[in-house]
């Protein structure tokens, strides 16, 4: 692909419509140790990958039937500073502990998501190692954007880095030598039986590298799906120029979240507006939880964590759950060394029984299975206050509408011609919905 040849982008898979994820990250799911002492050759493997396969029939029972997984592969620490694409992280287990969880999540019908980290490898990664030790002569110097003008021997290798992050070393996009291992390290695991991948800081990655890349990917996998974490920037642009099939909406998230958190439903009606405009180029990934925030019931407070997974099943996109949230978990992420560990905690054995607030994910996503039309459809802001919100996502044949109290008080709102309570509580009756303090509710025509 040339300077001036212009990125074509595919539709997304048919598939991508009627899928709803559960994200788990691996490491702290399972219980191991982020900050391991040793190096990662020195690990024994650890059989730990098999503790997610008994909540995968909670999946199933919560109506979801995809799960992303954060980072498996061989790394340092914490999963994002990878050292070998091709291999399972000791930690976790190996291939045939990987192969086994693949092949029991088909069994339910559940597909896989993979966290590819693309835009850097961890400083241990032997094509680095490679580098400090041989300098521009080494095999694999073409992997990153170095300067050797002025570098001798035995000095430290003039490496870009990861927002600063010492331990992350930037890849170069701009060369073939990245360019081939990308493809190989996707084509390879979508061989293996997974169906997408999520494209780890795809922000800080030129989309004209994702345009030469996926093509080469879809070529053999013409039903693979490609969802990039963007947190800012012109979300419709970077979709259409790296081809990928959606982004992550984290403008979205923090609609709700201040929106919910602050009372102030004129943020979130902002938030949805702007959405709502994305849907002309793609349709947004999105979420109210993830391993890098806080918890939806720690953001929001516990009481109103059902208002905003309210939002998040009504609006389009393509909703994925953080593992935990549909318990009410909470969790607070710090800027401090070890500041996401409550928000990537070890999970127990088996699922805990469920709670009012896990009932209440099951009514939205059986409502969002149901109305598969959700996922591309517009939503108007048909009534508004700071404290009261009334959606409705409609197409010409059938319409989903929600309405949050934010308030202390009890509160009328329009029923937006909606007939029937679907999830939540409220009172209806002539076109009138009458919701509790805190209360939510979503309705269908």
């Amino acid at each position: 692909m040339t300077s001036d040849t212009v990125p074509v982008r595919q539709p997304e898979p048919a598939w991508i419509e009627h899928v709803m994820w559960w994200h788990v990250y691996p490491l702290g799911f399972v219980g191991a140790d982020v900050r391991p002492g040793s190096a990662v050759e020195e690990r024994a493997v650890e059989h730990r990958l098999g503790r997610i396969e008994p909540w995968l029939d909670h999946v199933v029972d919560l109506g979801l039937n995809g799960l992303v997984l954060g980072p498996v592969f061989a790394s340092s620490t914490h999963g994002y500073d990878t050292v070998d694409h091709f291999r399972i992280d000791p930690r976790l287990g190996d291939d045939a502990d990987f192969d086994h969880l693949v092949t029991a999540a088909r069994e339910r019908g559940i597909r896989v998501l993979l966290d590819g980290v693309f835009n850097h490898v961890g400083r241990e990664h032997p094509a680095f190692r490679a580098l400090e030790e041989q300098g521009p002569d080494a095999a694999t110097a073409d992997l990153f954007a170095i300067n050797w003008s002025g570098w001798t021997p035995g000095q430290p290798v003039p490496v870009g880095l990861f927002e600063g992050h010492d331990i992350l070393v930037a890849l170069d996009h701009d060369s073939a030598a990245t360019e081939d291992l990308v493809v190989q390290v996707m084509t390879h695991w979508l061989g293996r039986g997974i169906d997408g991948w999520r494209l780890d800081a795809a922000y800080a990655v030129p989309p004209a590298f994702w345009a030469r890349v996926l093509p080469r990917v879809r070529e053999r996998f013409p039903d693979a799906w490609f969802s990039g974490e963007v947190i800012h920037g012109d979300a419709a642009a970077i979709a259409r120029e790296s081809t990928m099939d959606s982004l992550t909406q984290y403008e979205l998230w923090q609609g709700i979240w201040h929106g919910i958190a602050d009372g102030n439903g004129h943020e979130l009606a902002h938030a949805i507006e702007r959405h709502d405009a994305l849907l002309e180029t793609f349709a947004p990934t999105t979420f109210i939880g993830n391993h890098d925030v806080t918890r939806i019931a720690s953001a929001v407070g516990e009481p109103f964590a059902g208002h905003a997974a309210a939002v998040l099943f009504t609006v389009a996109g393509t909703p994925i759950v953080y593992a935990g949230d549909e318990y009410g978990w909470t969790g607070v992420k710090e800027e401090r060394e070890g500041g996401d560990d409550s928000v990537r905690p070890e999970f127990p054995p088996t699922p805990p029984a469920p709670g009012a607030l896990t009932h209440a994910y099951e009514a939205l996503i059986a409502l969002r299975r149901r109305n598969p039309w959700l996922h591309r459809a517009h939503t108007d802001v048909v009534h508004l206050t700071n404290t009261a919100v009334v959606l409705r996502t409609a197409t010409s044949a059938a319409a989903v509408v929600t309405a949050l109290n934010l308030s202390a008080d009890p509160v009328e709102v329009p029923a937006a011609d909606a007939t029937q309570v679907e999830a939540g509580g409220a009172d209806l009756g002539d076109g009138t919905l009458r919701l509790p303090a805190r209360g939510w509710a979503v309705l269908s025509r």
